[in-house]
């Protein structure tokens, strides 16, 4: 079942990642919708007004880390909730656009689930 009230922006360069991530997300029941980079993610925010979080990696090709698109997002869609995730960096919630959230990789979906649930609440 899609829970229609919350709609979620997942930014993953690794096919593989992000195809898996999307996949646990929708069996959660959130609407996802999907980029490779930055840039695309830009593209998909535009045109999704509904969109009410988002779910980056940091480490990715384009014009853009996932630290600066959250900071972007923020900056444009101050609604959009953030979550951060990397395998390679540790980064501090105070390092973050305000509310964000960082989770390291391997994560568990269920607890991502959860935190979009518990933010777009909020």
């Amino acid at each position: 079942m899609i829970d229609a009230c919350i709609v979620v922006l997942v930014v993953e360069d690794e096919p593989l990642v992000r195809m898996n991530t999307v996949g646990a997300l929708e069996d959660g029941g959130l609407l996802v919708f999907e980029a490779a980079d930055a840039d695309e993610a830009i593209v998909i925010l535009v045109e999704h007004t509904e969109i009410q979080a988002l779910f980056t990696d940091i480490d990715m090709p384009g014009s853009m880390d996932g630290l600066k698109l959250a900071a972007a997002v923020r900056d444009r869609w101050p609604p959009i909730k953030i979550i951060v995730t990397s395998g390679h960096h540790a980064i501090r919630e105070e390092s973050l656009p305000f509310d964000g959230r960082f989770f390291s990789k391997p994560y568990d979906p269920e607890k991502i689930i959860g935190t979009i649930r518990e933010m777009v609440a909020a």
